[in-house]
Order: structure tokens, then C-alpha cells, then sequence
């Protein structure tokens, strides 16, 4: 068996999301490489033909290989549903980047008429979802087996470094367009991280940053806090004030407006894995209140990697003032606590007015961005209509 700071989050955090119902673990695949991939992921059915092309959409799979030899399975809806949408050209490329212990299927857990990237296939939009590494259709790699300790050396810095730089490549090789971004949690860091430090700007149009994360330290989530203060996950259901009847409030927050039935497709696919590295990073940003790279907590180790005794930070003030930039964060919300997102906005006070626009939900939390039943009208059709208007 794999020494637990190696292995995927699914044999710790997994509780968070799992319990009462314990033995949802996934067992990690053998093959390496980007033909061993495909075939798994044809043998499973994938994605498109579950999710995409059982709703009577288009669906491709592409393979992407970033510089340090994962291979990352996206997704590709080219065209909408209906006629009108079939015959149109030159499509704007939209790549979605779910959250942590997630995958692209999180998109999709509402009906079509009511899930964004059908609805941005609908309104005549090129829609590309990503599965980040290590999840369970990207789980290959050039070298490495997903059983060595090695494949879970990485936090969100590679994410920023290797992931994204690689998926954004790829769709503007393929559509020879910028990409619009939209991101969820974890992938709204990405791409400021990114932006932060001048990345992908030559191949990005704009930005749409849905529960934003980039600073943690007023994070409420009793089940974050949790992990933090012990590093690992313990038997989370004993703790005598986390109801675990309800799986997604106390790591959340009290989700509005999710259906019980969408937590139970919810649980049929997520959650996914992630290192525990990546989750020891988050765990130093909601301890420290910082925003930087991975703290190795030895001077030496950090002089090894970044040339400095400490980790360099990411500069949310370096974010260009005139990228369109979409932001959309709720006030019930427990991980991207209000507080946290208005230290962002601070980072973004000189942004062009005429280029950002920012939607609080009162009533939202975490998950209702990907659940809630009304998030089309919510937040879905006011992220279009903003993409709608640009250039």
C-alpha cells in the first residue's frame, strides 16, 4: 500500500464528502501514457458518451501531455444542440477548470437546459472542460505509475506551471482563437496565479472567476479548518458538531438551493483525487493568511527550488487592468469567505471599471455554483451575457 503522504486524497480527505457511505474509493489505474489512457477511458464509456452525447450533444476527447509527462484528458463540446448553433463558425473557445476534488463532471451535474457548458454550446460558444491531473480520466503519465510516490509530488504551483500552459496551448493550437476562462474554487486560483505572474495573457480573452480562492485565512469551513489544524483527515464523522446527513455544509457552507437528488449524482462521481501536497499548500494559506508558493518549511529545500529562503508570493495586484474579468462569489459561502474575497477585490481596486464585474449571491455557498437550481438564471446568464458583450 502507498505511504498515506503520497496517495491520493481519496484515502484521507474522502470522508469529507463520502461519509456516511465509506467505501466509495476508487481503485488507481496501471496504465502510463496517452494511448493507455484513451483506451481506459473508451473501455469506461467516458465522459462524452454518459454525459455529453447522452444529452444529444457533440462530444470529442482530446489528450493533452504537459512538460512534466501527465497526460490530461478534456473534453470538447464544438456545437450546440440546435440547428441555429450547428451552422455557426469560428466559435469562441471556452476552457472550464473545475475545483479541487473535482472533476470536469462537476459542470454537468444539472439537467442541460440549466448546466453552463451546455448552455454556452447553446449560445455559440466552443466548450473544452478540463480534467486535471491525477483525477480519474487523468490519471496518466509519460514515466511515472500512479503508484509512485513521485506522481503525487505536486501542488497547485504545477497546476499553474505545467496544467493550464499546456490546455491553453492545446485549444489555441486547435481553434486558433484566445480562450475565454471560466473557473470554479481551486481553478479560479490557477488562473490568477498564472496571471500574476504575466502567464497565458497572449492567449487568454477573458476571465470568469466563480467562488474565487486566493486568500483563505477567514475560510469558516468547519471541515477545512479541520484539516488544517491536523494535517491529515481523521474519522470526520465523529466530531459531534458536523452533521454528516448533510455531506456538503460543513465544508461549504450551508448551501442554498441544492436538491437531495443532485448530492446523490454529486457522489457518483466525485469526489476525485488530489496530492496531499496540494492540500498541505492550501492548509499554509489558510494558516499563514499568505499567497505564495510551497513552503518546504526548510530554508535549504526552499533555496533548492526557488533560489530563495522563502517561497516567492503571487502578486494578485499583477493582474492586468484591462482583462475582462467576471467575478461571482456568495455570501453564505464557507471556503471563499466574503472577507477573504474582499481582499482580492482590494488587489483589483484599480481595475478598469469598464472591465469587471462583480456579483455577490447572499444566499450562495460553495456548491450551489455548480448545483443550485437556479444558478443559470443566478450567475449562468449573467456570466453569457457578460461574454456576449465582448469584443
Amino acid at each position: 500500500m502507498k505511504p498515506l503522504n503520497t496517495i491520493s486524497l481519496n484515502y484521507t480527505i474522502l470522508l469529507i464528502f463520502c461519509a456516511p457511505n465509506l467505501f466509495c474509493l476508487k481503485a488507481p489505474a496501471n496504465g502510463t501514457g496517452e494511448a493507455a489512457l484513451a483506451a481506459q477511458s473508451s473501455d469506461r464509456g467516458g465522459t462524452c458518451k454518459s454525459m455529453v452525447e447522452s444529452n444529444g450533444y457533440d462530444c470529442e476527447e482530446h489528450w493533452v501531455i504537459t512538460k512534466d509527462g501527465y497526460v490530461l484528458n478534456v473534453l470538447r463540446i464544438p456545437l450546440g444542440r440546435f440547428v441555429g448553433c450547428r451552422k455557426a463558425r469560428n466559435r469562441p473557445p471556452v476552457l472550464l477548470q473545475h475545483g479541487m476534488l473535482l472533476d470536469a463532471r462537476s459542470w454537468m451535474l444539472l439537467p442541460p437546459k440549466r448546466s453552463l457548458p451546455f448552455n454556452l454550446a447553446d449560445n455559440g460558444y466552443d466548450v473544452w472542460l478540463v480534467n486535471s491531473r491525477g483525477t480519474e480520466y487523468s490519471e496518466g503519465h509519460t514515466s511515472l505509475n500512479n503508484y509512485d510516490p513521485a506522481y503525487w509530488n505536486w501542488s497547485w504551483d504545477e497546476l499553474v506551471a505545467y496544467d493550464l500552459p499546456a490546455t491553453f496551448q492545446y485549444v489555441y493550437n486547435q481553434t486558433g482563437q484566445k480562450l475565454h476562462f471560466v473557473g470554479h474554487s481551486q481553478g479560479t486560483l490557477m488562473v490568477m496565479a498564472a496571471m500574476s505572474r504575466d502567464q497565458l495573457l497572449n492567449m487568454l480573452r477573458s476571465a470568469a472567476l466563480l467562488c474565487p480562492i486566493a486568500y483563505l485565512r477567514h475560510t469558516t469551513s468547519l471541515l477545512a479548518r479541520f484539516i488544517t489544524d491536523n494535517f491529515i483527515a481523521e474519522i470526520i464523522c465523529r466530531i459531534p458538531s458536523v452533521d454528516c446527513s448533510n455531506m456538503f455544509t460543513p465544508y461549504t457552507g450551508q448551501n442554498c438551493c441544492i436538491k437531495r437528488s443532485k448530492t446523490e449524482i454529486f457522489l457518483d462521481h466525485q469526489p476525485q483525487p488530489t496530492a496531499m501536497k496540494n492540500v498541505i499548500h492550501m492548509c499554509q494559506m489558510v494558516r499563514r493568511g499568505t499567497l505564495t508558493m510551497y513552503d518546504y518549511n526548510d530554508c535549504d529545500e526552499n533555496i533548492k527550488h526557488y533560489g530563495q529562503p522563502t517561497p516567492p508570493a503571487y502578486n494578485m495586484t499583477c493582474i492586468p487592468n484591462d482583462l475582462p474579468i467576471f467575478l461571482s462569489y456568495g455570501g453564505a459561502d464557507a471556503l471563499s469567505d466574503v472577507n477573504d474575497v474582499k481582499l482580492l477585490l482590494d488587489c483589483l481596486k484599480h481595475h478598469d471599471p469598464g472591465k469587471i464585474v462583480v456579483q455577490c449571491i447572499e444566499s450562495y455557498a460553495h456548491a450551489d455554483y455548480l448545483m443550485a437550481e437556479k444558478a443559470k438564471e443566478d450567475v449562468y446568464d449573467p456570466l453569457i451575457a457578460f461574454l456576449n458583450k465582448l469584443p
